[in-house]
């Protein structure tokens, strides 16, 4: 078998600059994430992270909701779209959209996101403020299994960094940032290597189910 027929295909969704695309073709790149990036697909024409995915030779889709009469139009049209390049993983990186239901479920079990925050806390929308606004000494990361409940399925990985005094929004979600760029590269070569997956509605690694995320200190040493 050749080292292309090896890697998992995979189709990255983007809202924004890229930057866990970005991580994740570094891996790549590396030979240490055994995945093709098929294409990247975007409901923003001018998100940048397009145009870093063009420049190097990734193929890319923009699909403006506009374009659509309703969302139910708009999801039917993204998940043909992503499921024309016939990914074994459909992976949510900064894609700012809500799914449908009907998408969830096409994808089910190999549609993973990344969070910026310790879930099950903060779901949705600002969780650097809101992380602040609670006093919280620790914030993180965390990638998970998407379902048809919003931020709401089976976590597989967290990575946690300390909230400082001295922190604000930006400083928090820089270091946040950070933490993601390392653990989403890694829950996705666990699934390409088939150590993970996702079974009524739970989360396996390495064939035990995982009642609780494994959780990463920042830059350092997995453990659950």
């Amino acid at each position: 078998m050749s080292d292309a027929a090896a890697r998992l295909p995979i189709v990255v969704l983007i809202s924004g600059t890229g930057s866990n695309l970005r991580s994740i073709a570094e891996r790549v790149a590396d030979g240490t994430l055994a995945v093709e990036i098929r294409a990247v697909v975007s409901d923003k024409p001018d998100a940048k992270g397009l145009a870093w995915a063009a420049g190097h030779g990734i193929a890319t889709v923009a699909l403006p909701p506009r374009d659509y009469p309703d969302r139910a139009a708009f999801d039917r049209a993204l998940a043909d779209t992503v499921a024309g390049f016939a990914p074994g993983l459909v992976v949510l990186a900064g894609f700012m959209r809500i799914l449908g239901d009907e998408f969830v479920d096409r994808f089910a079990g190999r549609l993973v996101n990344i969070h910026p925050s310790l879930l099950p806390k903060y779901r949705g929308l600002h969780t650097h403020r809101r992380v602040l606004e609670a006093g919280d000494h620790e914030h993180g990361a965390s990638v998970h299994f998407v379902t048809r409940e919003l931020d709401g399925g089976p976590v597989v990985l967290q990575a946690r960094v300390p909230v400082r005094d001295s922190d604000d929004e930006s400083t928090l979600a820089a270091k946040v940032l950070a933490e993601e760029h390392v653990i989403y590269p890694e829950c996705i070569g666990w699934f390409a290597t088939g150590r993970l997956w996702m079974q009524d509605g739970a989360a396996y690694l390495d064939g035990r189910r995982l009642d609780k995320p494994v959780v990463r200190a920042a830059r350092g040493t997995a453990h659950d």
